[in-house]
């Protein structure tokens, strides 16, 4: 009586894991457009908010929103210092109205509108041109996030752009603040706002607003 033996079976396919961003990139954490990668110049000045930090970020955004699933439907948005437009493109592939990008380089807001075109993100509006000014024309209580996210170096725009963002938001609005230090709730007190959620990564000190 013969036998027979089954061939052996071939191993099975892993799915390739997700390419880590490299030191000029980074990527959208969530929405339409996860794991898009941005490219980051090397410009002085430039720091995009990190992965982790953003992920954090929309998740309290996200309870804000009451939404789920990370989005942020019907939200209205402006970055007042757009350089990569992580945080705006990021509010964009979750689903916000509308997102101004404001920036002044020129070369950085070429390089915002390519991926603009790229992404087809009919919500996002790049402006060239000052964040602040912006904001001083922006109709009062119109905004549900205020992205503040200046250069570390240029302290002087901190104070100025948490008053200019103060009149724009919506009730239950927030202003999203990036930067080298930890604010406290007695100094913000002078622009009318208080810490809401604050977190430490590293270098970067990210707080999220409110009135």
């Amino acid at each position: 009586m013969s036998s027979s033996r089954k061939a052996p079976s071939a191993p099975a396919k892993k799915s390739a894991p997700a390419r880590p961003a490299r030191a000029n990139e980074v990527r959208i954490i969530g929405g339409q457009w996860r794991r898009t990668r941005l490219a980051v110049a090397d410009k002085p000045g430039l720091r995009p908010t990190p992965d982790r930090v953003r992920e954090t970020l929309f998740n309290w955004l996200a309870s804000i929103a009451g939404a789920g699933g990370g989005e942020l439907p019907g939200w209205h948005c402006v970055d007042v210092f757009a350089g990569t437009g992580a945080l705006g493109f990021e509010a964009a592939s979750r689903g916000a109205a509308s997102v101004v990008l404001c920036e002044q380089d020129a070369a950085l807001v070429a390089q915002l509108k390519t991926v603009q075109v790229k992404l087809d993100a009919k919500a996002v509006q790049v402006e060239r041109g000052n964040g602040l000014a912006w904001l001083a024309r922006c109709a009062p209580r119109s905004l549900q996030a205020v992205f503040v996210d200046p250069p570390f170096e240029q302290a002087a725009l901190y104070p100025q752009a948490l008053r200019a963002a103060v009149p724009a938001l919506a009730e239950g609005g927030v202003v999203y603040l990036e930067a080298a230090r930890r604010w406290e709730d007695a100094e913000l007190a002078e622009f009318g706002l208080s810490v809401f959620r604050h977190l430490k990564a590293g270098a970067v000190h990210a707080h999220l607003l409110r009135t």
